[in-house]
């Protein structure tokens, strides 16, 4: 659904350009794309969410992004870690990182289709 679609849904990749996303919706885009951005709109960080990383957050592009992701054990399908990043006043950012909880299981809509469903549209 054009720029909000892109803008939830991109994801960074060790690409140059953009490329399919294999989520079946919008795109994956490079290091090349991601300095563009930054240089036109004088920004220094990108902050974003919306796709697992192990550790809880990752930084890609020498570290002009991050990506940041709060739900540990994701769907019980990944073990990955949590993280929420705290900015101070002096624009410093602490990363606070939160391990899964063993045997904890939590109630996933099994009959929920994933938000979008690949290859549906907004």
């Amino acid at each position: 659904m054009g720029l909000l679609c892109d803008l939830l849904w991109s994801d960074p990749e060790e690409i140059n350009g953009w490329e399919s996303n294999e989520r079946g919706v919008s795109y994956i885009f490079g290091e090349d794309v991601l300095r563009k951005f930054i240089r036109k709109h004088d920004i220094d960080l990108v902050c974003r969410a919306h796709q697992v990383v192990e550790e809880g957050y990752e930084f890609f592009g020498g570290r002009q992004l991050v990506t940041i992701f709060s739900a540990p054990n994701y769907c019980g399908e990944f073990d990955n870690h949590a993280a929420i990043m705290e900015i101070d006043e002096s624009l410093c950012c602490k990363f606070h990182c939160f391990q899964p909880v063993e045997g904890q299981n939590l109630r996933i809509s099994r009959g929920r289709a994933p938000t979008p469903a690949p290859g549906e549209r907004f």
